[in-house]
């Protein structure tokens, strides 16, 4: 087949599948130049905490002599994928980005990943996070690099799993999001990153940051590509009753569908006010192309979000507190500082204060229920600005209402449960990308992938790829 090496590590995850189904590529050939550019591009990107290259060429080996017999699995079936270091994988250390967990070695892998393996996808190995999947990497660790540009945030929580995916070593990866944890590093690194809802995927064999809050999701680069890997790690199992019975949809049946006849919500006002000109204008031109193919462009309000963002912070406090309570204070001079502040605060916090916040929850919930009555989806910005500097990032610490605006439009749907899609849209003067949110209604993913997807029929923003010398010049 002819097809150049970046032309080949940039194929989208479905574009590999039909050239897999076709014989035209074999897993073992896309395997291996997977493995050669990680090898190659890695040392420098960081966004592996761990390359299972002998278990991955096995798997592709398996992959290949499956498919020449007949016995094709899917569109997941040979493709080489990357899952983020907090997803159990038996007999390979997981350690959440912590080094309290560092010589954990699963007997068992999550569900997700085992549901992965059944697909018959090709697992190159573990991507880095931060530390336990909150805000900020174990001072042991070095972070992923952005490879748009090493001087910008790659995004938290799921930082190895976007520029991994960004930079062409893998073709999509599994990821979590408890406050933002897919959208921002998807922003950040112009991909498409789906948060269903929550129970939609297990959560079993998954370390937790915030149990209510967790959301496991994927970073792709594209919607149907994301449909794809949704429909593998989807439905109910036994081993999480909090994993919702709902039959999965067909999301790849979904993605041929065009946007004709949805109403798309837009809070003119919300997503204004203090929101950057060049985020404002990547909604405005999503708008445009979306209502020229036929989408109802719907005014409404959205409930205001500020409590939410307020409590998000003592909610997730509370719930990492119960899931440290095996290791903190136990082996408290093994943390990090960021997370061991967070765990202090959740394991101060009051039953009454937390349970108050627990009652606010479901009145947002509720009401944003009321609002999907009358539209399909909501579409809103990632966050207020482009992507930031490394060197603003650090300062957060010193400006809270810096971090309330960088956690305005994600962490309410954490709050709720309900499913969000991230799709490119634009880029910022400085040539970062830009984004932009989709929201559906509970459980109705279908909905999202579906316009997702015919969005990018009619757009090419997706299709743009950061190039290794961006990194490499910094």
């Amino acid at each position: 087949m002819d097809i150049g090496t970046d032309d080949l590590h940039y194929l989208e995850l479905t574009e590999l599948a039909a050239c897999i189904r076709a014989r035209k590529i074999s897993p073992l050939e896309a395997t291996r130049a997977q493995l050669d550019r990680i090898a190659a591009l890695d040392g420098e990107l960081r966004s592996y905490v761990r390359v299972t290259a002998d278990a991955a060429m096995a798997q592709a080996e398996a992959a290949h002599a499956e498919i020449a017999a007949g016995r094709y699995r899917g569109p997941l079936h040979g493709v080489p994928i990357a899952v983020k270091d907090l997803f159990w994988t038996r007999n390979v250390p997981t350690a959440a980005g912590t080094v309290v967990h560092g010589d954990f070695l699963p007997d068992e892998d999550a569900t997700v990943v085992h549901r992965l393996n059944e697909a018959g996808a090709v697992v190159l190995g573990k991507l880095q996070l931060t530390e336990g999947a909150y805000s900020d990497h174990h001072p042991s660790v070095t972070p992923p690099k952005n490879p748009w540009n090493p001087e910008y945030w790659p995004g938290i929580s799921s930082s190895g799993s976007a520029a991994a995916t960004a930079a062409g070593l893998c073709y999509s990866s599994l990821a979590s999001d408890t406050g933002g944890s897919i959208r921002w590093p998807c922003a950040a690194n112009g991909l498409t990153g789906l948060k269903p809802s929550w129970g939609r995927v297990s959560r079993h064999g998954v370390f937790e940051l915030a149990a209510t809050l967790d959301h496991v999701g994927v970073i792709a680069r594209s919607a149907m590509d994301a449909g794809a890997m949704l429909g593998v790690i989807a439905g109910r199992d036994h081993a999480d009753p909090t994993a919702v019975l709902d039959p999965v949809p067909n999301y790849l049946a979904a993605a041929e569908q065009d946007v004709r006849g949805l109403r798309i919500g837009f809070d003119a006002k919300w997503s204004s006010d203090g929101v950057d000109v060049a985020t404002q204008q990547v909604l405005g031109e999503a708008i445009k192309a979306l209502r020229a193919h036929g989408a109802d462009i719907v005014d409404v309000r959205f409930p205001d979000a500020k409590q939410a963002v307020a409590d998000w912070v003592p909610n997730c406090a509370v719930e990492a507190a119960v899931a440290h309570d095996a290791t903190y204070p136990a082996r408290k001079d093994e943390y990090g500082p960021i997370l061991a502040t967070v765990i202090e605060a959740g394991r101060a916090l009051s039953a009454s204060d937390y349970q108050r916040i627990l009652l606010r929850r479901l009145e947002l919930r509720g009401r944003i229920a009321s609002l999907f009555e009358t539209i399909d989806l909501l579409l809103i910005p990632v966050h207020p600005f482009p992507p930031l500097t490394l060197a603003m990032i650090r300062t957060l610490g010193e400006q809270p209402e810096l971090i309330a605006r960088l956690q305005e439009y994600t962490c309410p749907f954490n709050m709720t449960g309900h499913p969000t899609i991230t799709l490119p849209g634009g880029f910022s003067a400085t040539g970062m990308p830009i984004a932009f949110q989709l929201v559906a209604a509970n459980l109705d993913e279908v909905t999202l992938v579906r316009a997702g997807a015919a969005f990018q029929r009619i757009t090419s923003w997706h299709r743009r790829h950061p190039s290794p010398s961006a990194w490499r010049q910094h």
